[in-house]
């Protein structure tokens, strides 16, 4: 297919870019079942030069051990975001997402690591099973899906005061960020609300609401309204199955991989009080 001036829904696109990036992956010791899979595939798919992969966690030693196997850099989460884990109250008496919101905002504090100009974040339960490029000829390529949580637009539109713009969600548990693009949306909602970035986005969600934030729809969406024909949108064919990475024979993921580009290996009972 042709490249128009105009932001479009493309294919899958396997040539490699010259364009290095880093890549960060926050987790804790409930993702290790996944996380060495996840960046496994990271350096398997992503067709950029790595410079380094970033694992952020509590310290952990656990953690640290595989990020040393994995010849990965490891960060002790409190180091990278003023704001700690323990600050946030994020929940019900039938759910618990304190750790889910701060995970999020680890990736939006990603700016300050590494040497690239662009960092590539992955969520430590997803593995991708087809190859990935995250820039063409100077674009962002996006990688979408068609549905989202309200709650995410409403919260949006309080911290930047404009509607999200974009015609697909996402949130597809990867993104790839532009470090000054980052730096100046962050800036751009302190300028707003008069407080750090993090303040401003607890302070606009409903917490009453079990999905009201969502990183990616935030920065997608800044990107995008800023302007369109710097990026590219893809359908990112992402599934979530329901058994654990290691089951899964090399014929079944041959035949995932056939239709989807990813694998999320969610764990829902980690959200639930119950």
């Amino acid at each position: 297919m042709a490249e128009t001036s105009k932001p479009a829904v493309l294919g899958i696109e396997s040539n490699r870019s010259a364009v290095p990036i880093d890549v960060l992956i926050p987790a804790i010791e409930k993702d290790l079942a996944t996380l060495p899979h996840a960046i496994d595939s990271v350096r398997k798919h992503v067709s950029h030069p790595i410079g380094r992969i970033y694992i952020v966690s509590p310290n952990s030693r656990r953690i640290r051990n595989l990020a040393k196997s994995k010849n990965c850099s490891f960060i002790e989460e409190s180091s990278l975001l003023k704001l700690k884990k323990s600050n946030i109250r994020y929940g019900t008496s039938a759910w618990e997402r304190s750790g889910w919101l701060y995970q999020q905002l680890l990736k939006l504090s990603g700016d300050k690591i590494g040497k690239k100009a662009y960092f590539l974040t992955v969520d430590a339960d997803t593995v991708l099973i087809r190859p990935h490029r995250f820039l063409k000829g100077g674009r962002t390529i996006f990688y979408t899906r068609n549905w989202s949580q309200p709650e995410y637009f409403r919260t949006y539109k309080k911290l930047l005061g404009r509607r999200a713009s974009a015609p697909a969600s996402f949130v597809t548990h990867y993104m790839l960020f532009n470090k000054k693009k980052l730096a100046g949306l962050k800036r751009t909602i302190e300028n707003k609300h008069g407080s750090k970035w993090y303040a401003a986005i607890l302070n606009s969600m409903d917490k009453k609401r079990s999905f009201a934030f969502s990183e990616f729809e935030t920065y997608g969406n800044y990107v995008y309204s800023a302007d369109p024909d710097s990026c590219l949108l893809r359908p990112a064919r992402n599934k979530h199955v329901h058994r654990g990475y290691r089951s899964l024979t090399a014929p079944e993921l041959k035949k995932y991989a056939a239709k989807y580009r990813s694998l999320s290996f969610h764990q829902r009972k980690a959200y639930s009080k119950k």
